[in-house]
């Protein structure tokens, strides 16, 4: 069963992603597009892959070619959850911002803040021999300066978001630890790491879900100008009186 671990995992995020999706369905919109969205981050994975870690893929794809299915899974799955973990903490609904909100002035910077991950990415990968993970944690790490800066109106969300995303990602990676005692030994490349393990987990991969957490909780907010606020409270209908059919009186 090792040999489908990454599998398994990755399944298991695409089952919360599920159950999340169909239980509220006020978030569905905004799961499904920031999934789509994030999935072709699967595609990345040649630069992990035997760098960072390599684990067991379906028909071996990742050890002929770099790619796999599972990483594809895993993206879509956390990308739609990470969006939406701090509405899962804190009653709130999203209204679309003001156009007068939408001329401040920190808003010229709106494009360069999005692009900014990319910004800081893709040169550390093209002038360092640094290990994907580091360029990756920075470029979050300045993508969610980015949006504070940009958007300081998402600050709550943001690090809600990321502390969430955190707990719910090393809840994860215990039961990963549970039913395949050793995984993290045998795939991930820890000599190249800065081999920090606490728990049976890398720092790296804390590192990575803090900073995911953190961008990703604001990133459909600032893609399509919307704000977060408080959800008003549920109105009560009020008490009707009923009359059973031996003509008492009660209330529903």
């Amino acid at each position: 069963m090792e040999k489908y671990a990454w599998l398994i995992w990755s399944l298991g995020f695409l089952s919360f992603w599920g159950v999340v999706y169909f239980t509220r369905p006020s978030t569905r919109k905004q799961m499904l597009r920031m999934s789509l969205f994030t999935a072709p981050l699967g595609l990345t994975e040649p630069l992990f892959v035997p760098a960072y870690w390599n684990p067991p893929t379906l028909f071996g794809l990742a050890q002929r070619t770099g790619f796999d299915i599972e990483s594809l899974i895993f993206c879509f799955s956390i990308g739609g959850i990470a969006t939406v973990l701090y509405e899962m903490v804190v009653p709130a609904q999203h209204v679309p911002m003001h156009e007068d909100e939408k001329h401040d002035s920190r808003h010229r910077f709106h494009l360069l803040a999005l692009a900014s991950p990319i910004i800081v990415f893709v040169p550390l990968m093209l002038t360092t021999s640094w290990n994907a993970i580091y360029p990756g944690i920075l470029a979050m790490i300045i993508g969610t300066m980015a949006s504070l800066w940009c958007r300081p109106d998402l600050k709550g969300k943001i690090w809600v978001g990321g502390g969430v995303f955190l707990v719910l990602y090393f809840l994860f990676f215990q039961l990963l630890d549970l039913a395949f005692p050793g995984y993290v030994e045998k795939y991930w490349t820890l000599d190249a790491l800065s081999g920090i393990i606490t728990l049976g987990i890398p720092i790296e991969e804390y590192l990575f879900a803090f900073t995911f957490g953190l961008m990703w909780s604001s990133l459909y907010e600032h893609i399509s100008w919307q704000k977060i606020t408080p959800s008003p409270p549920k109105a009560h209908s009020p008490d009707r009186k009923t009359h059973d059919s031996q003509g008492g009186t009660y209330v529903e």
